[in-house]
């Protein structure tokens, strides 16, 4: 992939988690559930691989935040995700491997480092596995639409050159 092309890829998918996370939301325990991010963490992991996947959750979660519509927790829950979605379909090539991946980077890793940065950065007084219940459901419920995604892009047919 030439880096116009990628560019442009990773500018389109910038754009879809940023608005996308204010369109598809819903209640998940305590916080709110944003699967549009971890969705785009899947979706760039298999298509463009680990670090761009990573600088599109870095620019998602940088935008949200700058736009008042995001938070600190928007960067671990959506940067290590893609890390080890990326990682993880690398490794395997498949694209259940991508969808593990991103639950346990979100779900699980992310959701234990938002402790401290909520106690530190935040004012919060979060207990170690206060943020676990709402990112699980967040990256599975995510990841999963990602997985359907990637399988509905794959099917279609590629333009034709001009």
């Amino acid at each position: 992939m030439n880096r116009t092309l990628l560019l442009t890829t990773m500018s389109v998918f910038v754009a879809i988690g940023t608005i996308g996370s204010q369109l598809l939301w819903f209640p998940a325990g305590i916080a709110k559930a944003y699967p549009v991010q971890h969705a785009i963490n899947v979706i760039a992991a298999i298509m463009l691989g680990p670090g761009p996947a990573v600088a599109i959750a870095f620019m998602i979660g940088l935008l949200r935040n700058m736009l008042g519509i995001g938070s600190l927790l928007a960067f671990p829950g959506g940067m290590i995700g893609a890390l080890l979605a990326g990682y993880f379909y690398q490794r395997v090539r498949k694209k259940g491997a991508a969808v593990l991946g991103e639950i346990i980077g979100s779900g699980i890793f992310a959701s234990l480092l938002s402790v401290p940065i909520a106690n530190i950065l935040m004012g919060s007084s979060a207990g170690v596995l206060f943020f676990l219940p709402s990112f699980a459901v967040s990256s599975i419920t995510g990841g999963l639409i990602g997985w359907l995604l990637v399988d509905r892009i794959n099917q279609l047919k590629p333009l034709p050159q001009i």
